[in-house]
């Protein structure tokens, strides 16, 4: 996001069976920054909840969560890890 304060993933869904760890309520996503040294979470609003969506995955449907990074601790270029349950995505880049 433009402020920086929230790192926006955002990912489409190809096969909906294969997504389903990604959409899953119980499952604690965490962004996982090892230059800063840091496991960014997603927050929980009073009014809104977890800023993430959790329907049923649809094939060709794009999704987000967003992770807090109060401080700016994580910057543009960063490689991070994304972690959701079983699902993991290594080496992403922060743009």
């Amino acid at each position: 996001m433009e402020s920086g304060e929230l790192i926006r993933f955002t990912y489409r869904v190809l096969d909906p069976s294969k997504a389903d760890a990604l959409n899953d309520k119980k499952a604690e996503p965490s962004l996982i920054a090892p230059q800063a040294g840091v496991r960014l979470e997603i927050p929980q609003l009073e009014k809104v909840g977890k800023l993430r969506q959790s329907a049923p995955p649809e094939a060709g449907k794009s999704y987000w969560m967003a992770f807090s990074n109060k401080g700016r601790i994580v910057k543009p270029g960063d490689h991070v890890n994304i972690v959701i349950g079983r699902f993991r995505a290594d080496g992403l880049v922060v743009e």
